[in-house]
């Protein structure tokens, strides 16, 4: 399907506002328009790959009668996959997960109670 500059700087802008919020995690987002041009009315299709740092790519699909609602469809289904991944990897039951948190700042102590250390 050729789409065009204007196709592209729209998909471009969009993505970038849709999953700003994961600029640095994400490396890489692809998207694939195709139109099987049959007669059904869902022949448009949408694949929008994304690629986490550290992670197995996300790849998401969606079907439609336009090329807008294809790719609306797939970005508004790949937002809810990445905020469940990235909520997952970044969030633990409402605080950061311990992988992110900085080390102690004294090493020696990491595992002494404190009523040990004035003894």
């Amino acid at each position: 399907m050729h789409g065009g500059e204007r196709l592209v700087a729209h998909v471009t802008t969009d993505l970038e506002s849709n999953l700003s919020r994961f600029g640095g995690w994400l490396t890489r987002v692809e998207v694939h328009l195709s139109d099987n041009g049959g007669a059904k009315s869902e022949d448009t299709k949408c694949v929008i790959e994304a690629r986490p740092g550290g992670k197995q790519p996300i790849a998401v699909t969606h079907h439609a009668a336009t090329v807008d609602e294809a790719y609306s469809g797939a970005t508004h289904k790949l937002r809810a996959v990445l905020d469940s991944q990235y909520s997952r990897a970044h969030d633990h039951k409402g605080s950061e997960s311990i992988r992110h948190m900085p080390g102690p700042e004294t090493p020696d102590q990491v595992g002494v109670i404190e009523s040990e250390s004035q003894s």
